[in-house]
């Protein structure tokens, strides 16, 4: 679909279709894409996207710790049971976690351990265009930083998800 036509999706489709395409912007959270449902019509995609991270960015502390831990952990257990969405597995294999070697993997799941024991909550990163390496480095040191700190972190992360998920889907028709 065109950028043109993704707008006009945003703006026009009746409520429960849009849901449909655009709640899984937001991992298992279609409550986000519903809260931006009232600020229709939007001038560009890119004013859809400020309304979705306003409504996270509005949203009381437990809904905000709720969208985080939907996230699934990185290569973790969802990924091996072959549980992922289609989105969460496409990008954690763009990144090549489904290649990771023995190493990479059991440093992968020990760092996850930690963090989710000192946090609360799994890592979230937008590991689109990332490498493994640069995963499994930002991982060690957002270990270092504060709850707070590393809930703001997430949180914007999973903006950027939100949107790279988004650029997609005006992205999709304009490919091949």
């Amino acid at each position: 679909m065109t950028s043109e036509q993704l707008l006009r999706d945003i703006n026009e489709l009746d409520p429960s279709r849009y849901l449909e395409l655009f709640g899984p912007l937001y991992e298992h959270s279609p409550w986000i894409a519903q809260g931006a449902l009232a600020g229709r019509p939007f001038v560009s995609i890119g004013a859809f996207h400020t309304a979705l991270t306003e409504v996270v960015r509005q949203a009381d502390m437990a809904a905000k710790l709720a969208l985080v831990r939907a996230h699934p952990e990185l290569a973790g257990a969802e990924a091996r049971a072959g549980a992922l969405t289609a989105a969460s597995n496409q990008e954690q294999n763009s990144a090549g976690l489904h290649q990771c070697s023995a190493s990479e993997l059991a440093r992968l799941r020990d760092l996850n351990g930690r963090y989710l024991a000192k946090f609360g909550f799994p890592f979230v990163m937008a590991v689109k265009g990332r490498t493994r390496q640069e995963i499994l480095d930002a991982l060690e040191q957002r270990l270092a930083r504060t709850g707070q700190q590393e809930l703001d972190q997430c949180l914007t992360e999973i903006d950027k998800i939100a949107w790279i998920r988004l650029s997609a889907m005006a992205n999709a028709g304009q490919q091949g």
